[in-house]
């Protein structure tokens, strides 16, 4: 196309980070406890954690009793302590990590290195209780393990000889820095766009009151970038932003980032094989012309505020929770919040104690798993441990992940023929279901009036589970607030009508209404081989093989597309991960075979989709009387993975030539 060029830029060269890990440290502080303020230490620890860092640390897995493995109790409503061990087998443990830590402190041990692949998958049986099948995914977290396996297994100027191989990528958020860091470490040329001012994606978007992860902070990190110094343990929005922040700068990404820059579409050039990019800048709009394309655009992207009748009179100030607004000001003010997901959840208890009036309105109330220690920081004894038993919070995030692996599946499984059905799909689910309303009766039981309401009509785990530390109930509960659950009839000048036709006066409105997450690229025109748009091909119906590659769009790659989204199990950091270093493999790939092109076959699509749908039917939140943001307009689930980490590791773990033609 003329006008469209090729950007140029000095080839970087291959990004070397020792054990693939950022925040690798060398060396641990010392430990000058006596064995009492040792035991003390350990009676306040996570013992599978500890042991595992103390085998790694003094060489020797032995001490890893075989009755000292944890059973791993599946997790229905409240965590098990210790991954669910005894009361024999705590106090047993305890007695061996104090010492193994006396041991350590006396041989004056504080650094390791890479570990023999033997003590390794000795330890990783001893924490999976003789799981093999995790083994391999939770290696990709290990930077101990001889075998890591997230980085790209080629260099870039090894297979590209003289051949210019660019690709872009879209968005500068927790996707699009994981792809960023993988293809510096091919030392493949790429460029990173992103129309915000910053990078971050939602962390830099997401700036209101209250906000912060909804998982555990260490199961919300980098495997290239394992923090552990971590302040709380549900980090903190702006905590998460800087994060990402420092783990750019130490990648050197960052100054490879164009910002204020937006990808307004693209168009394959079938003779050229490449896309023809227009995007908008600080210069204007222009073309650019690059060889792959992977989209970091998330899920959760592109606010949505239903369109309340009325809206455009209102006088005061509206804000959508991602669009936030610092001038917005709700002290001694009469605010409505509209909507009850996870950033009302977060947004309520945040405001309610500022504000002269809280207006609250529920469509469907939130299922909300327990979770005591939601505002917490973490521990004194977790830093203490951090800071000089050698990868010790490495250890303990792997043992965060490997909890996670199964998650709470068990708890949301469909029963055939179950009797409980709309509210509840299992016998499980229904005891699940039982064990959340005390709960709740005892956090509402001055409240009778609110506790009918704060009980959902739907199964636990249909729709996306909050974290409950009670602070819900005690800003619901509080004086100055109003439950409106009639819905929104209009808004007007004064505030919002509900569907009783009273008006509730505000002069702050606050939108938590979500996104458009099963509109994949919305707004934007992606044009592939035969002149076939993207969201034409899908039709309203998102598909991706692996969640990555669509037919008919070579060397075009999600991250984080369809149905590449965990809800009750595993972390969806390394699903985000996996898709990126799919992504690179696949242009290593390329350059391996000399081939312009690569792209998946519909036939690989279609049955990797059949498989999702079908494990989907099987939650509840795939049930045909359900209705969530996690399902299109049709009613087909298009966002949640139904199945484990393993499953995506396996799935993305390498390009099948027999899935993909080559061009």
């Amino acid at each position: 196309m003329p006008g469209a060029a090729r950007p140029t830029a000095e080839l970087p060269a291959p990004l070397r980070v020792p054990f693939d890990d950022l925040f690798w440290r060398d060396e641990y502080d010392p430990i000058v406890e006596t064995d009492a303020e040792l035991a003390a230490i350990v009676e306040r620890a996570d013992l599978p954690a500890l042991l595992a860092a103390l085998a790694a640390a003094l060489g020797d897995p032995s001490i890893l009793e075989p009755g000292l493995r944890p059973p791993l109790t599946l997790v229905d409503t409240f965590g098990h302590p210790h991954g669910g061990m005894t009361s024999a087998q705590v106090e047993r443990g305890r007695e061996v990590a104090l010492a193994a830590l006396v041991r350590l402190r006396d041989s004056g041990i504080r650094s390791v290195g890479i570990l023999p692949r033997e003590q390794v998958d000795a330890i990783l049986d001893f924490l999976t209780n003789g799981r093999a099948e995790y083994w391999p995914s939770l290696k990709h977290e290990l930077g101990l393990a001889p075998d890591k396996n997230g980085a790209p297994d080629f260099v870039y100027a090894d297979l590209a000889g003289s051949r210019e191989f660019r690709t872009l990528v879209i968005g500068a958020g927790v996707s699009g820095i994981a792809a960023g860091y993988r293809l510096m470490q091919a030392g493949a040329p790429f460029t990173i766009i992103d129309e915000a001012p910053a990078l971050g994606g939602t962390w830099w978007k997401n700036r209101y009151p209250g906000v912060r992860l909804d998982t555990p902070t260490f199961g919300y990190s980098y495997s290239f970038a394992q923090k552990t110094d971590w302040p709380h343990q549900f980090a903190e929005g702006g905590e998460i932003h800087d994060y990402l922040a420092e783990v750019a700068d130490r990648a050197g990404i960052t100054e490879r980032i164009e910002f204020g820059t937006r990808f307004d579409s693209a168009r394959w050039d079938e003779d050229a094989s490449e896309w023809v990019v227009v995007l908008s800048g600080p210069q204007g709009t222009e073309e650019r012309r690059f060889d792959a394309v992977i989209s970091a655009l998330g899920q959760l992207d592109r606010p949505h505020i239903p369109d309340f009748p009325g809206l455009e009179t209102f006088a005061g100030r509206a804000v959508h929770s991602q669009d936030w607004d610092e001038t917005v000001d709700v002290e001694g003010k009469r605010v409505v919040v509209i909507g009850t997901g996870a950033s009302a959840y977060q947004i309520v208890p945040a405001v309610y104690e500022q504000v002269d009036h809280l207006t609250v309105f529920q469509r469907s109330a939130p299922w909300m798993i327990p979770a005591d220690n939601y505002h917490e920081r973490m521990t004194d004894t977790f830093d203490w441990l951090q800071r000089t038993v050698p990868h010790y919070g490495q250890w303990f995030r792997l043992w965060t992940l490997l909890l996670g692996i199964p998650g709470r599946f068990h708890t949301v499984t469909a029963e055939e023929g179950w009797s409980g059905v709309p509210l509840s799909v299992s016998a499980k689910n229904h005891e699940v279901r039982e064990s959340l309303i005390a709960r709740m009766a005892e956090q509402y039981r001055d409240r009778p009036d609110l506790l009918e309401l704060a009980i959902p009509n739907y199964p636990p785990g249909a729709k996306r589970m909050l974290r409950d530390n009670g602070v819900w109930a005690k800003a619901l509960q509080a004086p100055q607030t109003t439950v409106v659950s009639t819905g929104v009839g209009r808004i007007t000048a004064e505030g919002v009508v509900d569907g009783a036709g009273v008006l509730h006066e505000a002069d702050v409105i606050v939108f938590a209404t979500g996104f458009k997450a099963s509109d994949f690229l919305d707004g934007t025109d992606v044009v592939g081989r035969g002149g076939v748009e993207l969201h034409d091909y899908w039709a309203g119906d998102s598909r991706a093989y692996n969640g990555i590659t669509v037919p008919r769009f070579p060397n075009f790659f999600l991250i984080y597309g369809p149905n590449v989204n965990g809800v009750v199990a595993g972390s969806g950091h390394l699903m985000i991960e996996r898709a990126a270093e799919y992504a690179v493999s696949a242009i290593g790939e390329l350059l391996r075979r000399g081939a312009r092109s690569l792209e998946v076959t519909e036939d690989a699509l279609d049955r990797f989709v059949s498989w999702v749908d079908a494990g989907n039917r099987r939650m509840a939140w795939g049930q045909e009387y359900i209705s969530n943001w996690y399902q299109n307009a049709a009613g087909r689930v298009v966002t949640i993975w139904p199945y484990t980490n393993v499953e995506y590791w396996a799935a993305t773990e390498s390009i099948a030539e027999e899935d993909y033609t080559f061009d």
